[in-house]
């Protein structure tokens, strides 16, 4: 092979190699364009009496009902269309429990069937014993869960004047350190984020355990108090802006920012204790 067909063949794969890298840029921009038309979905705002689908091609979820061939808001709060199904996500109100749901609750009290939970519902809820992960000891339920005591448990029925919990399935379990965080339910859905993308990233960044409650508490644990700190942090943003444009990437900047801030103060430490010694 001479100098030109070198040349030639150095040429056509340096080509390939743009052609690849700009397919690729293509994909990753069209991805980055889909899930901005997704968070446009997600974001937008609506007000009861508005129009927010015309067709009887679409269904009416939470927050809507159907007026002929329109669906309107009930509520105030986030628009989200998946396929067909249209509901709304309330900016506001009180958490108002369905079967099915995963909750964190503090016990408040105890009898000789279970324990009672307050799960920041208007109504009481209640765990029996017959509910609980393992066989107990009715003489000694207090060794079981105690006063005060943190629990993930499950709603399984809803009664006119009580909520009847159940811990009988896969992680449902008591509580123990961590952090607990409060926030009003109808910031769960934005905290979650679609299929989990939002608390994925929290997890991720600060390497913590994070369990949501559907009644807006949230356990974090973390292998320090800073990590913990971080991720209630996070939280706290999407509490306060949950409709603002690109909020995932902005959670993910927001983090990368404070981790590096936070390794930033690490060393400056680090380095006036080296100084203070050396002076000594």
């Amino acid at each position: 092979m001479d100098k030109m067909d070198k040349k030639e063949e150095v040429k056509g794969k340096q080509e390939n190699k743009e052609k690849r890298e700009k397919g690729e840029k293509d994909k990753e921009e069209k991805l980055k364009e889909t899930e901005k038309i997704e968070e446009e979905k997600e974001r937008k705002i609506v007000v009861p009496g508005e129009i927010v689908a015309h067709g009887f091609q679409f269904l009416p979820g939470d927050g809507t009902r159907r007026e002929g061939p329109d669906i309107l808001a009930m509520k105030f709060g986030l628009l989200e269309k998946n396929d067909r199904l249209v509901k709304i996500i309330p900016l506001s109100g009180a958490y108002l429990p369905r079967v099915g749901n995963t909750v964190i609750g503090r016990i408040t009290d105890m009898n000789f069937n279970g324990w009672f939970v307050d799960i920041l519902s208007p109504q009481e809820a209640f765990l029996p014993v017959s509910e609980c992960f393992a066989r107990i000891n009715k003489a000694d339920l207090a060794e079981v869960f105690d006063i005060g005591d943190m629990i993930v448990a499950k709603v399984k029925s809803i009664k006119s004047r009580n909520i009847d919990l159940t811990m009988r399935d896969h992680g449902l379990h008591k509580l123990s350190d961590g952090m607990i965080v409060k926030v009003n339910s109808s910031r769960v859905p934005r905290i979650i984020g679609r299929e989990g993308s939002m608390v994925k990233i929290i997890k991720d960044e600060t390497n913590c355990n994070i369990t949501i409650g559907q009644n807006g508490v949230i356990w974090i644990k973390g292998n320090d108090i800073d990590d913990e700190l971080l991720a209630k942090e996070a939280i706290e943003f999407i509490v306060e802006k949950p409709f603002i444009e690109g909020l995932t990437d902005t959670i993910k900047e927001f983090l990368v920012k404070k981790k590096e801030e936070m390794k930033r103060e690490e060393k400056e430490k680090l380095k006036e204790t080296e100084e203070k010694k050396k002076e000594k």
